[in-house]
């Protein structure tokens, strides 16, 4: 037990001191981070008392003589004392409390302390540098605003010999340029003598002022040259060109007022007689941008006027187009509701059919309304353009109207046809009739089915039934159609019966009486010719047929094939 006791006595020290040890080592590092953000910012602030503010404020004391300058002079003075006597001090203090918080181990109170320490530094080097900033503006300004001065009179003299050199171009601007280059000249000599007295605020005002009337001369002299060729020559060119090419058109009764070309003339000569006065006065905001408006106005009226040349003839070709169609549609509706009651009498229109006809009539009649609007408009107030749009609006209902149109002519022309169609396949169902009646005449057979009888009768009575339909008035044309259609079917298949009728009994005889040859020479041969003799008499010609072949071919083979060619001859 003694030893056990001793052996976990011994764990517990070993743990405990390096727990301290690790502690230890903690705290030193947190020591040392600290320690080291402190030096920093202790550096900052000797950094910041070391700003240079207090020789450049000596250089401005040099230059005080004016009121003014002195009055700057105190409060940079003051601001100055305020950093060195209160921010800088301040600065130290806080140093050293955070430095106490430190070496108390009282990291959290420390890190905030730093926190607030680098705002202050901050604070205080913003004030710093500022101040020297706003020293030097006037402890440097003499040798900066030479050099300033030494190139806005270089630009001076460049812009002056430009002007001299071009001054034709210039032309009734030239006195303003004259004595806005004089004006600047003066402000150089306000500068020197502001440089004199040391008045270093005035010079900063005298120099942007030359910079501000620099820089307008050069705009002057970039842009005054095109203004006035512009404003004198190239615009009112233009205008005398547009005002002879739109009075030409005008009394072509070309329909132009839609341009309001009279009104913008009048307004574009104002407006080039205020460039001009704003010019002599240099004053040329947007002079260049609203010249160029009316150049690219007035190029845009010459491109109106050939557009209104080219839809002009557009328009005559399509409006006499567009009359001849409407013309000929006009013939044929007016000539189709002239025989309208006749067609009506004669054929069995249905109401979808008159409807549709006098749809076609009300809609012709808005179109012609509608044309008729559009011609007494031409060369009035609407434009050869807006015209042009009109017509092929036009054309295309009449197009639509035309289609329709044709629609229903072919109905019609399809009534007629169907009527002239079945007159002619009348005829030709009668000739068949005709000749079946003749083909069953022309060979005199001992007796006619009855099932052919009740055939021809059929066929007789649909021949019937298309006379009476074509007497009928208005005709049917659906009706009449399926009446021959089903006469021709009755009769063709009539006449193809007539045709097998006969040649089956034809057949029939030929077979008996080319057995009689064999009849007294071969067994049973009579006996069967004799029935077939009967058949053929009661009228029942293929099954005689089909008993004397098949009692023949077993006398002579191929028996069909010879009567057959018997037939032919």
């Amino acid at each position: 037990m003694t030893t056990i006791t001793l052996l976990f006595v011994t764990g517990f020290v070993l743990t405990l001191t390096l727990i301290v040890i690790v502690l230890y080592n903690v705290q030193n590092i947190k020591n040392r981070k600290y320690k080291k953000l402190l030096d920093e910012l202790e550096v900052e602030k000797n950094i910041i008392d070391s700003i240079p503010i207090i020789p450049e404020l000596s250089k401005v004391e040099t230059y005080i003589k004016n009121d003014k300058l002195e009055k700057v002079y105190n409060e940079w003075k003051s601001r100055l004392d305020d950093i060195k006597k209160e921010q800088i001090p301040r600065l130290t203090d806080m140093l050293i409390d955070t430095e106490y918080s430190l070496s108390q181990m009282d990291y959290k109170t420390t890190l905030y302390k730093i926190a607030k320490l680098e705002m202050e530094i901050y604070k205080v080097r913003t004030n710093s540098n500022f101040l020297l900033n706003e020293i030097k503006e006037i402890s440097l300004s003499e040798e900066k605003n030479r050099n300033i001065i030494t190139e806005l009179k270089k630009k001076y003299r460049l812009l002056h010999k430009k002007f001299e050199e071009n001054k034709d171009s210039y032309d009734f601007v030239s006195e303003s340029i004259n004595l806005q280059f004089e004006n600047i000249s003066n402000r150089f000599e306000i500068f020197e003598e502001v440089m004199e007295s040391n008045d270093f605020l005035e010079t900063t005002k005298v120099i942007n002022s030359i910079k501000e009337m620099i820089q307008h001369m050069e705009v002057v002299i970039e842009e005054v040259p095109t203004i006035i060729m512009t404003s004198t020559t190239i615009l009112p060119k233009k205008i005398k060109e547009i005002e002879e090419v739109y009075n030409k058109l005008k009394q072509e009764k070309y329909p132009l007022d839609y341009l309001n070309v009279e009104y913008n003339i009048e307004e574009a000569n104002k407006k080039i007689d205020d460039i001009i006065k704003r010019a002599k006065l240099l004053n040329l905001e947007d002079s260049l941008f609203e010249l160029k408006v009316l150049v690219d106005y007035f190029d845009t009226l010459f491109n109106d006027f050939e557009k209104e040349k080219i839809e002009k003839e557009n328009y005559i070709n399509s409006n006499e187009i567009f009359r001849k169609k409407l013309e000929k549609t006009n013939e044929i509706v007016d000539s189709i509701f002239n025989e309208l009651d006749e067609i009506k009498k004669q054929y069995n229109l249905t109401d979808e059919n008159i409807e549709s006809l006098n749809e076609i009539a009300m809609d012709l009649k808005e179109l012609n309304a509608d044309y008729k609007e559009l011609t007494e408009n031409m060369n009035t107030t609407f434009a050869y353009s807006k015209l042009s749009k009109e017509i092929d609006v036009l054309s295309m209902n009449l197009s639509n109207l035309e289609d329709r149109l044709e629609s229903n002519l072919n109905l019609i022309g399809s009534m007629q046809d169907d009527e002239k169609r079945a007159h002619q396949e009348l005829d030709e169902i009668k000739q068949i009739l005709k000749e079946s009646k003749a083909k069953i005449r022309e060979y005199n057979l001992p007796i006619i089915p009855k099932t052919y009888y009740i055939e021809l009768k059929e066929a007789q009575d649909a021949v019937k039934e298309i006379i009476s339909e074509l007497d009928k008035s208005p005709l049917d044309i659906d009706t009449l159609n399926t009446r021959v259609d089903t006469a021709r079917d009755l009769t063709l298949k009539l006449y193809a019966k007539t045709k097998e009728l006969v040649k089956t009994a034809m057949f029939a005889e030929m077979a008996i009486v080319y057995g009689n040859r064999y009849r007294s020479n071969i067994d049973g041969l009579d006996k069967n010719l004799t029935v077939s003799e009967n058949l053929f008499y009661n009228g029942d010609y293929k099954k005689s047929l089909e008993i004397s072949i098949n009692s023949l071919n077993k006398i002579e083979k191929g028996i069909y094939d010879k009567l057959l060619n018997l037939y032919n001859r």
